[in-house]
């Protein structure tokens, strides 16, 4: 049995932050003699000083100062369980899992993520990064209830969500900028940097020309890098290479046709007839981040 109730913990915590018994009680609607007596009562029962009055404010002493903060991680436990409790109890999503193509802006998912938190913040959410059919396999094996994807996804119906360019970039230095203009032809020598299908089923290669020379990753930061590091050239998404563009890391290859290539991103649910309030929302959330004339406000905590 425990010695001092949560609710005593609370009583503390109001203390702390309002800075006093009268403010305290006046947040959290109690008397200010049942707050003392409840302090004091835990004082007591722990043996060690808790708070001190300095001028007009109660402080916590440094033993005070080391149980609340640790007694604050069981309030805010039991906060997410009895928040839990309530989605159980109306039949919301405890899990969204969403499988999303590597090339989506990292931008717009962290925008949408922030927003569905601040509205969900007890369902977990579960991402599986993917790379081409990566996303389609997922949905289709019912292993993740959203999908995002330039692919389309055989006997399904997407919502639209982007284009998103592919442009052909090396390094500044690199022998192919030698030339003001380059054809396929003149690409075949030199190594290409392509990024690995995350499927486990049906891979298929998206880009590779055939070069002579290819390093495949199977992570698309990896091969940014690799083609910053000026190990190669690639088609990469303008949105994970602006700013190496803006700065000079990289340079798009002058291409005299196909410097670059555009996808068009789109949603996928993985049965829209049983998707829940929390993965509704998610996707509804997504559209919005991905529309330009739409600005995703976040709501307030």
């Amino acid at each position: 049995m425990a010695k001092v109730t949560l609710e005593q913990w609370r009583m503390l915590r109001a203390v702390v932050e309002h800075g006093g018994f009268a403010q305290a009680a006046s947040a959290i609607h109690k008397s200010p003699s049942s707050i003392n007596h409840a302090i004091h009562r835990m004082e007591s029962l722990l043996g060690v000083p808790l708070l001190e009055v300095k001028g007009r404010k109660a402080h916590l002493t440094g033993a005070g100062s080391v149980l609340l903060r640790r007694a604050e991680r069981i309030l805010e436990s039991v906060q997410n369980l009895e928040a839990l409790a309530d989605n159980l109890s109306v039949g919301l999503e405890t899990e969204v899992v969403i499988a999303i193509d590597q090339a989506f802006p990292e931008r717009i998912l962290s925008q949408v993520l922030t927003a569905f938190s601040q509205r969900y913040p007890v369902t977990r959410v579960e991402l599986h990064e993917t790379v081409l059919s990566g996303t389609e396999e997922l949905i289709s094996d019912g292993k993740a209830d959203l999908g995002i994807t330039p692919c389309s996804l055989s006997g399904r119906l997407g919502e639209f969500l982007m284009n998103i360019d592919f442009i052909a970039v090396a390094r500044p230095d690199h022998p192919l900028h030698h030339s003001t203009v380059l054809t396929e032809s003149d690409l075949e020598p030199y190594r290409q940097i392509v990024v690995r299908d995350s499927s486990s089923k049906h891979s298929i290669n998206v880009g590779w020309l055939g070069a002579q020379e290819r390093w495949t990753a199977s992570n698309l930061h990896t091969s940014v890098a690799w083609v910053v590091q000026g190990l190669g050239y690639a088609w990469l998404p303008l949105s994970a290479i602006s700013t190496y563009l803006e700065n000079g890391s990289l340079k798009p290859l002058p291409l005299l046709v196909g410097a670059k290539r555009s996808m068009d991103f789109q949603l996928y649910h993985a049965d829209i007839d049983k998707t829940g309030e929390a993965t509704q929302y998610l996707a509804e959330l997504i559209i919005k981040g991905c529309d330009q004339k739409s600005t995703l406000l976040l709501p307030k905590l």
